[in-house]
């Protein structure tokens, strides 16, 4: 018997509750967006009449307000963001104990088990739609179908507050016809590679062939075509288990261009604490160290490297960052923000081997300095203990990513984003 999967996706979710919270701008274009004068100043959401006037998320706010005059920013409010998002689950959990989130406005939800109950996937769809706006004051699009990939784009190809089925039988006229760039995980670059070979729709990746797309994008080739074809089989998370972490990570937009290496190490040690601190606190320690540049003119690239021993310790993963930064940066742009992630995560508790080249009592001194620093920092606050590297510049010394940056969730795949 075929899953029933429903992916569903609180409508332009952000502005939706601003709208709802504020009657008066209701009637108006609207767009959540960061704090200009802090340099985050991007469009995070829009509602629908803004994005009539051809905003587009991810923009900066100058360039949507030359498109809109007439727009309404209004500041982010993520605790109010995440109590909208829980009672959302609140709902889909009378239907289903298979709720995987995907991002705070987005689920996917297995409701094979209780179409016996509550009926057709169909039937429980637009239920919980019902249910969504008649209870939140905002609306939702479900996807349903008998696999996640096609469950997401289904929830994607009607907006606002309606239902779409994709089923065996009809994929290859509802899905095959979309842009290749509508199929989950297929970015920018990777939509750049399959136009280069002629491949424009998700049909055309359909029916390419699988090993020809792995020559073209690696081992994501044939993970693109088995998505195309509708042979997903992942799983949908239940209810109340962990789901595994795959990285932790953080990024920011610094408060000035950053210009100079010293300037880049000082905001890699900040990030890299951060880090550290995360990986501590889930009882975690990394292999790999990643990073992300983005210039002044907004081209990002990223780019990773093996630590020698799984470590949470944050000067070893500040200078491998370093060290990845000096071995692809060129300094052609200043840069404007930066991130630095730990992935590959073993537990802490996990038998490592001990290298016979380090000084390993260093290592555990390092460890246990470092969780003193933790303590010491709930205790007093972030800034009640820095590195004197970070003294060089007030400017770059406030920053606190730790406790001043939403965490969001880990993405479907364990890298993330396809590129």
């Amino acid at each position: 018997m075929d899953r029933v999967i429903l992916h569903s996706d609180l409508n332009n979710f952000y502005a939706s509750v601003e709208c709802l919270y504020r009657p008066e701008i209701r009637d108006k274009p609207v767009a959540v967006g960061g704090d200009q004068e802090a340099r985050h100043g991007i469009i995070l959401a829009k509602n629908y009449l803004a994005k009539a006037t051809g905003i587009q998320t991810g923009e900066v706010i100058w360039q949507a307000k030359r498109k809109c005059p007439a727009l309404v920013i209004v500041p982010p409010n993520y605790p109010l963001y995440m109590r909208y998002s829980h009672l959302a689950r609140d709902i889909y959990a009378d239907y289903t104990d298979q709720i995987e989130p995907f991002g705070l406005d987005e689920a996917w939800l297995d409701v094979t088990g209780s179409c016996p109950l509550f009926g057709t996937g169909t039937h429980i769809a637009d239920e919980i739609r019902e249910r969504i706006k008649a209870e939140m004051g905002v609306t939702a699009s479900v996807g349903v179908s008998y696999n996640k990939i096609f469950a997401k784009l289904g929830s994607d190809l009607k907006k606002p507050d309606a239902t779409t089925v994709i089923t065996p039988e009809n994929y290859k006229h509802v899905v095959w016809p979309l842009p290749a760039g509508d199929l989950l995980y297929v970015g920018r670059s990777t939509n750049k590679k399959l136009a280069s070979c002629g491949i424009i729709g998700i049909g055309d990746i359909a029916k390419a062939s699988p090993a020809y797309l792995r020559l073209r994008l690696g081992k994501w080739g044939e993970v693109l075509w088995s998505f195309a074809n509708g042979y997903d089989s992942s799983p949908v998370a239940r209810a109340g288990e962990e789901s595994v972490i795959k990285s932790i990570g953080n990024s920011i937009t610094t408060p000035r261009d950053l210009e100079t290496e010293e300037d880049v190490r000082m905001i890699l040690y900040i990030l890299s604490e951060s880090v550290a601190a995360r990986l501590r606190d889930h009882g975690f320690k990394c292999r790999t160290v990643h990073i992300h540049i983005r210039d002044k003119d907004l081209f990002t690239f990223g780019a990773q490297g093996k630590l020698a021993q799984p470590s949470a310790i944050s000067s070893e993963i500040a200078e491998k960052a370093l060290a990845i930064f000096q071995a692809n940066y060129t300094w052609e742009k200043p840069i404007r923000s930066i991130g630095v992630r730990g992935g590959d995560l073993v537990t802490a508790a996990s038998n490592i081997q001990i290298s016979l080249f380090d000084d390993e009592n260093r290592r555990i001194k390092q460890e246990n300095l470092e969780v003193t620093l933790d303590s010491l920092r709930s205790r007093f606050g972030h800034h009640s203990v820095q590195r004197a590297i970070l003294l060089q510049d007030n400017d770059l010394m406030s920053i606190n990513p730790k406790d001043d940056h939403v965490i969001h969730p880990i993405a479907y795949f364990k890298e993330g984003r396809l590129p």
